[in-house]
């Protein structure tokens, strides 16, 4: 709010009447919780306990490991990259712009960090082959792996016709990409008793999203691999863990930014955090709570979930309209 506005008047200066205050108030209150909600995941008084005590933290998770972060060259993956480096991370940046990715290393390298870089088109199969090689031989040891690359389309079936494309070029990069690199390393994890593949998802692979239809069907994929994997190697010291982010504020949506009015969303900062969150926990899911707050709502009536994500729709109060 800004500073020369009174809670109690509107920015006009007229006086709000008393039922417009509780109004007001109760709105304000709403909007907090659901920024407080989408930047923290729903925490068990155990965890909370272990978190009060010190006895994890980032430092401890990611410290003198080596980890991998691809799409690091802006957005959630360069902020997760400063994250993990000031916690004492070897930081690898993927990504395919090289002069992106040499200035973020050099920023992380000058605050003290270690950071390398690999530049690799990641919805190229032919591109992974050859990236693996060459970070296997420089690193040894792979810890830790943030799958963060991907693309978003925002257009409506209908839309979308006559676009299959559409959903190839989101797989070859959303779905294919990510899992040739965790099947690329994984037995190396396998053989070294333990590692940590952490996919990057979304919010909408749990509740509808009308228009990102390609999109979340390729999330939805990774999330399925991710759990299944995760699920099959219980006792490796191997983990997956898929991070369910909401909107964020990066490069990725900026051609659609009038489309998200009325939208709360995270910073990279903030959503880099819950990628924190994953590397600290190592469960198989790491979401805000307010969408899996969302997620049980939709359990106990998916048809009550439809026509509430339709009416947003309808209220302008989400993406719409078409894609660029």
């Amino acid at each position: 709010m800004p500073e020369n506005q009174h809670p109690q008047r509107t920015a006009s200066g007229r006086r709000l009447s008393p039922a417009r205050r509780v109004r007001h108030a109760a709105l304000e209150a709403a909007d907090g919780a659901i920024r407080q909600g989408l930047k923290h995941p729903l925490l068990s008084p155990a965890v909370i306990a272990r978190r009060m005590r010190g006895a994890e933290s980032l430092r401890r998770a990611v410290g003198g490991k080596t980890v991998v972060i691809t799409g690091a060259s802006s957005g959630i993956g360069e902020a997760t990259a400063r994250q993990f480096a000031a916690a004492g991370a070897e930081v690898v940046l993927v990504a395919r712009r090289s002069e992106e990715l040499e200035r973020v290393a050099g920023e992380i390298r000058q605050a003290g960090g270690d950071a390398d870089t690999f530049t690799c088109d990641l919805s190229d199969r032919a591109a992974i082959e050859a990236f693996l090689t060459e970070l296997t031989a420089a690193h040894p040891r792979i810890d830790i792996v943030v799958n963060n690359a991907g693309r978003s389309i925002r257009r409506s079936v209908v839309d979308s016709l006559d676009r299959f494309h559409d959903f190839e070029r989101t797989m070859a990069l959303n779905y294919y990409g990510p899992v040739a690199i965790t099947l690329g390393l994984l037995q190396r994890m396998l053989d070294q008793g333990g590692g940590q593949i952490i996919n990057v998802s979304t919010w909408a692979t749990q509740l509808p999203s009308p228009q990102y239809v390609a999109y979340t069907s390729s999330k939805a994929a990774l999330d399925a691999f991710t759990r299944g994997t995760a699920a099959e190697l219980l006792g490796t010291g191997v983990t997956l863990t898929s991070v369910h982010l909401p909107l964020v504020r990066t490069p990725m949506i900026t051609p659609a930014l009038d489309a998200y009015r009325g939208m709360p969303s995270l910073s990279a900062d903030e959503a880099a955090q819950l990628i924190a969150d994953a590397a600290i926990g190592r469960g198989s899911r790491v979401e805000p709570a307010i969408v899996t707050l969302a997620h049980i709502g939709d359990a106990i009536s998916a048809r009550g979930t439809d026509l509430v994500m339709g009416a947003m729709q309808r209220m302008g109060l989400g993406p719409v309209g078409r894609s660029r």
